[in-house]
């Protein structure tokens, strides 16, 4: 499965009706530890059909970064039916991030 851009006007759509666990990633162009980050969203999401994977640009979407609380980038959020259940800052590893959200 490909990586879904969410803005605020997908989000609900994509995250909070979804049928299956949502991992999202706050990025932004500018940020180093984001684009360390990129390729493994990428991975999971093509390795995990099971869960949808989405990408906030906190830069053009400022009010879902100011909803959520994301303070530092980058931030992954995981969600479940449509709640948030976990919370990570900074770059994780691969088998961390898919934790998050399993």
């Amino acid at each position: 499965m490909s990586v879904v851009t969410l803005t605020k006007e997908n989000f609900d759509t994509e995250v909070f009706q979804s049928d299956k666990p949502v991992l999202v990633d706050f990025w932004a162009a500018w940020c180093g530890p984001c684009r360390m980050v990129s390729p493994i969203i990428d991975e999971i999401a093509s390795e995990n059909p099971d869960i949808k994977v989405g990408k906030v640009n906190v830069d053009e979407q400022p009010a879902l970064a100011q909803q959520f609380g994301v303070m530092s980038i980058p931030t992954i959020i995981a969600f479940k039916d449509g709640k948030e259940v976990n919370k990570s800052v900074g770059v994780r590893s691969k088998q961390d991030l898919v934790r998050l959200v399993k």
